[in-house]
This record gives C-alpha cells, structure tokens and sequence, in this order.
C-alpha cells in the first residue's frame, strides 16, 4: 500500500536522522576511548546520555501537547546538527581535556532531544496515515531503525579507512540537516489557536497525563509487554558478546554476521508481517515466537543454530511490536497522544537498564537467556488467553 506524502518525508527524516545517530554514536565512542583508553569513562558517557534522556522524559510529557509538533521536529534536528561540530571545535582547540568536555556536552545535550523527538515523531505517524495502515506504516518505521543500525557500523568502518575520524563529525553534522530540511516539508498540523488552548498547570497535567494512561487497559497493558521486551533487550546487550566468543567459540567475523542477523530478520519480518492477518493470534505469536528465540539461544550447540534462532526472533518480534504501537495510537485520545506517547516510552528506557542490571547478576550466560525467554514467553501466553485481549476494532482492517 501507498503511503500519504507526510508519512514520507516524515520516514525520510528518520531515516536520515537514525543513520546520522548511528554513525554519531560510533565515533563518539571511538574518540573518546582514543583520548582516555578508559572504560569507565565509556560508562560515563552513556550514563551522560541515558540519565538527562530519563530526567526529560519523565517530566516532558505534559508540555508536548501544547507545541508545533512539526515546528519543535525542525528545531530538534538543527540543535543535533550544531551539537555535532562542538568536538571538531575541540580538536582546533587541541586540548584533550576540552574535547572530552565537549563531548559530555554532546551526549548530554542529544540525551535531552532525542526523547521528546521521539515521542513527537511517533504521535504523528496516525496524523499522516490513514488508520487501515497504520501497521504498515510503524514496522517501515522500526525496520527502517534496526536496518540503520545494521549498516551504519559498516560505513563508518570504510569511512574511517578513508578519511580521519573528525571528517565524520561534519558527515552526522550535515546529515541532521538534511533530516532537517526534509522534516521542514513538513505541513503543520497543529494551530495557534489549538497550542494556546486548554492549558494547565504541570502538576494537573501531568495527574491527568497518566490517569488517562492507565484508564485505557490496551495501552497500559501493551506498554508493559513492550518493557518486558526491552527488559530482555537491556539483559542481553550484556550477554550478547560474552555469549557467542566463550560460550559459543565464536570468531569476530562470525561474530559480525551473528549480530546482523537480529536486523535481517526483523527487516524480513516486516514483509512477512504485510501479508499476514492482524489479529490476537499473530499479535501474541510474534511475542511468544521472540520469547522462543531467546529459549533457543539459551540451549544451542552451535553458532549456525545460534545464527537461526538470532535470524527468527528478528522475523517475528515485528508480529508484536508493529501491531501494538498500531493499537497504541488508535486507542489513544488524539489530542493527548504525544504525551501519552511520552509515558509508553518512559516505561521502555526504564526497564532497559533494570535489564543490564540483572544480567550483571553472577548467574551462567545460558540461565539468563532461559529466564528471559521464560518471562517473554509466559506473558504471551497469560495475555493471550486471559491479560490483553485486543478487540478487533483496534486491529488492522
């Protein structure tokens, strides 16, 4: 199916933005390691980015109903691109200790934007999308930020071969204004009038903000199975690389094509998902079968089953997850669905880090998948049958 000429630019702009980020991210890291060799300080500088991201996004969500959605996009994406040139004025400068300043100024301040970008971008899918595909639309979406992730490591690598590390600060610098230009084709769906209006204090508007979020059970209780899974998700950016090269005896090059294989399959998924009915049954059998994977992980004997179990969570995790942001912003009061968006992600970048911390835990590499698996797998099923019953009206026609 066709999508609006919106939706376009606006999955252009992600596009765009999610290479720039990827790409930003690697070589934040790589500078930083190379000024410091520390690891801690590694630690430090995510903790610069996820720890002001938290602080925005529980606090942000009562101001984003009242804004030019459009309009805050367009100025997110220019601060992003400004924010990218602070480490090349580090290095003219050529003091380290300045550069690595400047680099905790970078991640503080893309921690502060990247949650409130987000949370707009995500409300505006069902602006720009007739509601029959809305299903269609979030899966491009998510298969876009996990292709994203898949290639933007590669790139840099043939990049940095070719030109110095600072060469790709200007590429992320340009690529958020390009992000930034498409996203300013953007038409304006939010009118003076409608920003002004029906304003409240923050306290009562953040009361509000989630009575209405738990006063609707399909969204509360989807948003709790969607943390469940970046739950598992946080556990196993920890287990991931100790799993395959001791466990598993795996090499690096085997190791690369084990972690494109999540990608490929949830870009494969997508396709699979286009032609599958949207219902109770495929909603919950791509929750159950993403549980199964990790199951299966937990008990292979070889890194070519591990590479298969890898490649089937990635095909049915987007049953899940496509559907239920689908089901998220069908139900969702249109004139509160940023903030309530704002809410859902709060809960996902909270139960992120509660995931690392338990995989942190000395317990064996494989019980930790088997324990995840189990929690995946027995939510599917108890919601299935009983917990989060969707009615078929919120389902794709």
């Amino acid at each position: 199916m066709l999508h609006t000429r919106s939706f376009k630019i606006l999955w252009l702009g992600n596009l765009i933005s999610e290479f720039g980020g990827a790409i930003g991210g690697i070589i934040n890291g790589l500078l930083l390691y190379e000024l410091t060799g520390s690891k801690e300080w590694m630690a430090t500088m995510w903790l610069c980015y996820f720890l002001p991201s938290l602080f925005v996004q529980s606090l942000s969500a009562p101001f984003l109903n009242n804004i030019n959605k459009e309009k805050v996009l367009y100025i997110i994406q220019l601060f992003r691109s400004a924010v990218y040139l602070l480490p090349l004025l580090g290095s003219i400068v050529g003091i380290n200790d300045i550069t690595i300043v400047v680099l905790v100024i970078l991640q503080c301040t893309i921690g502060i934007l990247q949650p409130i970008y987000a949370s707009i971008s995500f409300s505006l899918i069902p602006v720009y999308c007739e509601d029959n595909k809305l299903v269609s639309a979030n899966s491009s979406l998510d298969a876009t930020i996990r292709l994203m992730s898949f290639i933007a490591p590669g790139i840099a690598s043939f990049f940095l071969l070719v030109f110095p590390l600072h060469f790709l600060y200007l590429l992320t610098t340009l690529l958020f204004l390009l992000s930034a230009f498409a996203i300013h084709q953007l038409p304006y769906t939010t009118t003076r009038s409608s920003v002004n209006k029906n304003k409240k204090s923050w306290l009562t508007a953040f009361v509000a903000g989630y009575q209405t979020f738990f006063s609707y059970p399909p969204i509360w209780k989807l948003t709790l199975l969607s943390s469940a899974v970046q739950f598992a998700v946080g556990a196993t950016m920890v287990i991931k690389i100790p799993f395959f090269r001791e466990e598993l005896g795996g090499t690096s090059w085997e190791y690369a094509l084990f972690a494109a294989a999540f990608p490929l399959g949830y870009v494969l998924g997508t396709f699979l998902l286009a032609k599958l009915p949207k219902n109770n049954v495929t909603l919950y059998l791509g929750l159950f079968g993403g549980g199964l994977s990790f199951m299966l992980l937990s008990l292979t004997p070889s890194i070519t089953f591990a590479l298969i179990s890898e490649l089937l969570g990635g095909l049915l995790f987007p049953l899940f997850n496509a559907q239920s942001v689908a089901i998220f912003q069908r139900v969702a009061p249109g004139d509160q669905l940023v903030e309530l968006s704002a809410i859902r992600l709060l809960f996902l970048r909270i139960t992120m880090p509660l995931g690392i911390l338990f995989a942190s835990l000395p317990l064996p590499t494989r019980d930790i998948y088997l324990y995840i698996a189990g929690l995946i797998i027995f939510l599917a099923i108890v919601s299935f049958f009983k917990g989060a019953r969707v009615s078929s009206k919120h389902l794709t026609v």
